[in-house]
């Protein structure tokens, strides 16, 4: 997911409530459910919001056996990347 253009991370969620826990570490922004698999992300502003959420979708699709969601949950101002100064 972080390899599709546009995506700048992971979002976990407002209190931190999404995560796929594994043996010795947790996966935030991806949560992993018998019905379905979520993925939350932040953005950039660089691509279309729907292009890249089609993009993250389609990669996860490929790997899932359930439907799959992607919500982005914010947009990275240019001011607020660390690249930017």
């Amino acid at each position: 997911m972080l390899a599709v253009p546009g995506v700048v991370r992971l979002h976990a969620g407002v209190f931190g409530e999404v995560a796929t826990y594994l043996p010795g570490r947790a996966v935030t922004g991806v949560r992993l459910r018998p019905e379905e698999t979520e993925v939350h992300l932040v953005v950039s502003p660089d691509r279309p919001i729907p292009a890249v959420a089609r993009d993250v979708h389609e990669s996860v699709r490929a790997l899932a056996t359930v439907p799959v969601r992607v919500f982005v949950e914010d947009v990275e101002s240019p001011s607020s990347s660390p690249s930017a100064s």
